[in-house]
């Protein structure tokens, strides 16, 4: 661990809410995948071990995949098919053996339509190429070089293909959208939390223990409801929702294929649609989230100063911890609020606002 350490180790303990024992090693310094790795190794322990990137949603297909076809003694790397891999590591075959293993090539360019999963099961081995990788023009030990060196040292890297829709990049934002989407379209109702009379739930719908659903709620599922969160009374709940614990969403509330984390109070009188709200949030009452464009075109996000193609023609705010927003705040379709920030009331929110930010006008 290293980036948002306390928050991982806080979310998941030592595992046993899981059914599982789990450890954590820290990475000090973030240098790569492959040093991520390197770190590992003791605790390895000299055996076999599956490795994984941290921005992936795997279902248990996934693994299932990959521990059916790994063989003992040789290293197995996960692949997806792709319709544009060139922004990945793409992979040549003999068979199921892995030849070539190329970095983001040039459209039109790429071996096959096989990009890298990020998913692997390793052998020790591993640790001795690790030691011998150099640093990459990203200034990074990555662990694609170190499996070249495997490849190129005649050792036998191994491909198996996931099955369709058990693997997603959440690399980006709006990318945490669709695995949400992905992992409620599984659920199974199970109410715990109170109910009262006037509710009308209609589809899977999620309610934890300790968690409040007044009357006149209207839930169509799939939808996800926290422990402790108070929901209602008269608002309405779409699919796809997942709600946090400890979240308010009060009286004439609409929240549609939206993530509303922990501790956020949505109160009254606000949309929110297509949109990710970060935990400890407060919108005031009548906030907006504008979630199409007047054209119909997909939504497009500032990411690093470039305007990116999200593909969703319907995408709200992507919103950070603790924010603030006024009475009748609109934003617009794919702004970004960072963390801390404060809207003051009445604004229209065309742009991108930075975390800390106290937005006036």
């Amino acid at each position: 661990t290293h980036y948002m350490e306390d928050q991982i180790k806080d979310h998941f303990g030592d595992g046993e809410q899981l059914g599982v024992k789990l450890s954590y090693v820290r990475q000090e310094e973030m240098r790569g995948t492959a040093d991520a790795f390197r770190i590992a190794e003791d605790f390895a322990d000299g055996e076999e071990f599956i490795g994984v990137y941290g921005d992936l949603f795997l279902p248990p297909d996934g693994f299932k995949a990959l521990t059916k076809a790994h063989r003992k003694g040789e290293t197995t790397m996960c692949v997806v098919p792709m319709d544009d891999p060139s922004q990945m590591g793409v992979v040549a075959l003999e068979g199921d053996r892995v030849t070539q293993i190329v970095e983001k090539p040039a459209p039109g360019e790429e071996p096959s339509d096989l990009a890298n999963a990020g998913m692997y099961f390793f052998t020790p081995e591993i640790f001795g190429l690790i030691d011998e990788t150099g640093l990459s023009s990203r200034k990074e030990y990555e662990i694609t070089d170190s499996l070249k060196s495997l490849i190129e040292s005649g050792s036998t890297l191994r491909a198996v293909t996931l099955p369709e829709g058990s693997w997603l990049d959440v690399g980006l934002p709006w990318n945490l959208l669709e695995a949400n989407e992905r992992a409620m379209s599984s659920i199974e109702s199970i109410i715990e939390g109170d109910v009262e009379d006037g509710v009308s739930i209609h589809g899977p719908v999620k309610i934890a223990k300790g968690a409040r659903v007044r009357s006149g709620v209207y839930i169509e599922g799939p939808v996800s409801i926290g422990p402790g969160s108070d929901i209602g009374p008269n608002c309405y709940l779409r699919p796809s929702t997942s709600i946090g614990a400890n979240v308010r969403v009060g009286n004439a509330c609409e929240v549609k294929n939206s993530i509303i984390m922990d501790g956020t109070h949505v109160p009254h009188l606000s949309y929110v649609g297509d949109s990710i709200i970060g935990e400890r949030c407060n919108l005031g009452a009548g906030t907006i989230t504008a979630n199409i464009r007047f054209d119909k075109e997909n939504v497009k996000v500032e990411i690093k100063g470039k305007k990116i193609d999200t593909g969703r023609r319907k995408l709200g705010v992507i919103m950070g911890d603790d924010v603030q927003t006024g009475i009748n705040v609109s934003l617009m379709p794919g702004v970004k609020v960072g963390s801390g920030a404060w809207i003051a009331p009445g604004l229209i929110v065309n742009e991108d606002v930075k975390s800390g930010a106290f937005l006036r006008d």
